[in-house]
């Protein structure tokens, strides 16, 4: 995939974070976040088991699958919260910087 066709996460998270401030009918995202922090935890959490089920079993398109499942729910909590990608970014670099 060259890099000009790559679907990017900031991208994603400018579509979830729009459907939170206007959210319209039928819009998955939209309803998720409508339902409350609880209902974006349980499907983190079925996500994050369906990745790991997926990794032991499944072979690699059922977990590329899965995963891209697992960071559209995980930028939904964030967005849900008010929480930057910057934010996240800012905790990798501040892990990894060197010493």
């Amino acid at each position: 995939m060259d890099s000009q066709s790559k679907f990017c996460i900031e991208e994603l998270y400018v579509i979830i974070s729009d459907r939170r401030d206007n959210p319209s009918p039928g819009s998955y995202t939209a309803s998720l976040i409508s339902q409350g922090e609880d209902q974006i935890l349980k499907k983190l959490g079925e996500e994050s088991v369906e990745v790991i089920l997926a990794a032991s079993s499944q072979g690699d398109q059922r977990l590329i699958e899965e995963v891209a499942d697992l960071f559209y729910h995980t930028l939904v909590l964030l967005a849900s919260r008010g929480i930057d990608l910057d934010d996240i970014y800012a905790e990798l670099h501040r892990r990894h910087r060197p010493a």
